[in-house]
């Protein structure tokens, strides 16, 4: 298994960077259709957070040039960010956007290396490429067995739903069933688990919450 997960995260790595190449520092260089799903899809991985217990550190899993951490900072007090990213090329754009930011830092690496108090992860289990369902499941697994033990407080994610229209799915995405995924994060990581299918999008976001 670890071959073939590194194998894995070389492709989504070489695919992430083509589209930074292809469309720059914006929703399309990370595999968005356009800014306004990007925000709402912010929104909800922010309901992870209480508002009232700030200032908070967070982890970012799939940062990209730093989307969301720019999101973030607007709104929330944060004392630390991470955000890691498989490819090089997003890594370095954020580097360059938040270089004199001392909160910030930003890491090539498929998890974070330390513990903060939330983990996110927006949009990274989505192109599976030519992958079969059973290997993508594998490491969206483990991904977010990482992100629960990365996070204090905390972790939310969120994925294409097995709920989409026919018509519209792709062959290369990979659309998860929002109940197990559910199940699996109230049975292993915590009793707090919302599930997020009512934003107008075919996807949905799942917030865990733990008890400190």
């Amino acid at each position: 298994m670890a071959d073939q997960y590194a194998e894995m995260l070389g492709e989504i790595a070489g695919y992430y960077s083509g589209k930074l190449r292809q469309h720059g520092l914006s929703p399309q260089g990370v595999d968005w259709n356009g800014e306004e799903g990007q925000m709402l899809r912010f929104a909800q991985l922010c309901r992870l957070f209480d508002v009232g217990a700030m200032p908070i550190s967070i982890s970012d899993i799939g940062c990209g040039y730093g989307a969301l951490y720019d999101y973030l900072r607007k709104d929330y007090a944060i004392s630390r960010y991470v955000g890691v990213d498989v490819s090089d090329a997003m890594v370095a754009a954020a580097r360059e956007r938040f270089g004199d930011d001392p909160v910030a830092q930003f890491e090539v690496a498929d998890a974070p290396g330390e513990v903060c108090d939330f983990c996110v992860a927006s949009g990274i289990f989505n192109v599976r490429q030519d992958r079969d369902d059973a290997e993508w499941q594998r490491l969206m697994e483990k991904t977010v067995e990482d992100m629960n033990r990365v996070s204090r407080r905390g972790f939310a994610f969120n994925c294409l739903t097995s709920y989409s229209d026919r018509e519209y799915m792709r062959d290369c995405l990979y659309y998860a069933d929002p109940l197990y995924w559910f199940d699996r994060c109230k049975t292993l990581y915590g009793r707090n688990v919302a599930l997020l299918h009512d934003y107008g999008l075919y996807e949905f976001t799942v917030i865990v919450r733990k008890t400190t």
